[in-house]
């Protein structure tokens, strides 16, 4: 049996726990690991972005093996499962002597019958800044985005209003996530943005043109979020299982799914599937690989739902693909 491509490496150990290479995450006093613990899916099912139903038991046990193995970040939002992802993340973390950092979001709030709306007003932004610190039995969270740049109006109102509790103590850094170079300026002439977390990947590079680079010259740390596409990446999609998800499953309505464009992306897989077989990796890891090979990029976001997820991403923490092999993947995918 082939020894997996991240245990043939010299690993350091600390207290039984993994000690894996970290990235200065921007103008934080953050040291993270290349990987994070994604924990959308954690939200569970029955909610207009669900991934399907959700075990608690198995997102607890897959935070625990990520940290074993030395993952040190964990990324929430209040919106995930209607705050159910936060609580989560909570009860797993609660009594840890070292627990690892943990990012969360505002501005997707909901109400009783689960409708989404957006709001930065800072009566809201304060509101649901208590409440996830309340879900997540912490005084402070370690970085506080605002989720969505919506209602656009309104994003320094509520960027004002997260530098407010930065200064309180209640978080200790700040960022945003999906915002545009442009929105950028606009809130950083009220405070300093201390992070980014956009999408990216093969599927969606967009962010490399224009928002990568102005991160880069900012000292905006970057966290990007779907390396996999939502799983599409994974080397594991096919058009039947597709068919076969889950009605509350939201990947069913994203046209990157359904053809004609899956077909473009199952090449993506094929290519990747290459790459990774001869390095004894899954296609998935490739493809995180491709997003942490610009400098611009901190580390990246994967989703993990349960411990054998977490083997199975683990190796991105090291593997880094080659020029040759890079330049076959933008090939592929189309990128210039």
């Amino acid at each position: 049996m082939n020894m997996p491509y991240w245990a043939s490496k010299e690993m350091k150990m600390q207290n039984g726990k993994t000690l894996l290479d970290t990235r200065q995450f921007g103008s934080t006093d953050m040291q993270i690991t290349p990987i994070g613990f994604g924990a959308w899916a954690l939200g569970g099912g029955d909610w207009v972005f669900a991934w399907g139903p959700q075990d608690d038991k198995e997102s607890k046990a897959a935070i625990h093996h990520a940290l074993d193995l030395g993952i040190n970040w964990i990324d929430t939002a209040a919106g995930y499962g209607l705050g159910h992802s936060e609580e989560v993340v909570g009860q797993t973390l609660a009594g840890m002597s070292e627990r690892p950092f943990v990012f969360t979001k505002c501005s997707m709030v909901w109400n009783e019958k689960g409708e989404f709306t957006s709001n930065l007003s800072r009566a809201s932004v304060r509101r649901e800044c208590e409440n996830s610190l309340r879900r997540l039995k912490m005084d402070y969270v370690d970085l506080y985005q605002i989720h969505w740049p919506n209602p656009d109006p309104d994003i320094e109102e509520g960027w004002a209003t997260l530098a407010e509790l930065q200064k309180e103590g209640k978080v200790r850094w700040i960022g945003v996530s999906n915002f545009s170079v442009e929105q950028m300026k606009r809130v950083q002439a009220i405070a300093p943005i201390n992070s980014l977390q956009p999408p990216y990947s093969l599927v969606r590079p967009e962010v490399q043109k224009e928002i990568l680079p102005f991160c880069l010259e900012n000292n905006i740390g970057v966290i990007v979020y779907s390396p996999m596409y939502s799983g599409l990446l994974t080397g594991k999609m096919t058009p039947e299982r597709i068919k076969n998800m889950p009605p509350d499953d939201w990947r069913q309505h994203d046209p990157e799914f359904q053809m004609p464009k899956l077909e473009k992306n199952l090449k993506i897989v094929d290519a990747l599937a290459e790459i990774g077989k001869k390095h004894g990796v899954e296609p998935g890891v490739v493809a995180i690989a491709w997003t942490l090979r610009l400098p611009a990029v901190t580390a990246a976001i994967v989703g993990m739902r349960r411990p054998s997820q977490v083997d199975g991403v683990f190796p991105a923490q090291q593997f880094r693909l080659t020029a040759d092999e890079i330049k076959l993947l933008n090939e592929v995918a189309g990128i210039d």
